[in-house]
């Protein structure tokens, strides 16, 4: 059974690297270059997994996170992100990430 995946991410050779290994894993994949319309999508629910990069252009990845989990959106959330201080760690996985 496929899994469907919304990857949030502005870079586009990340999302496509991130596509490539989820579709050969059998998974189904949707993405989004910026927050807004992300959250948008993620909002609509249907999805597995989120993965989430928290620099983006119209809304921050931690604000789609704190949005999506204050309305009840508790699709599992995995920011990937180059920010690696502990602070932003505790800060992503506060706002409702799953994993960081």
């Amino acid at each position: 059974m496929s899994k469907n995946v919304l990857i949030i991410e502005d870079d586009e050779s990340i999302s496509e690297l991130l596509t490539i290994h989820l579709r050969d894993m059998d998974c189904l994949i949707d993405s989004e270059t910026e927050g807004d319309k992300g959250y948008q999508t993620a909002a609509t629910g249907g999805f597995d997994l989120i993965i989430l990069d928290i620099n983006l252009p119209n809304k921050d990845g931690l604000d789609i996170c704190r949005d999506l989990r204050a309305n009840k959106i508790n699709t599992p959330i995995l920011m990937l992100t180059a920010r690696s201080e502990e602070i932003d760690k505790i800060l992503g996985l506060e706002t409702g990430a799953d994993d960081y």
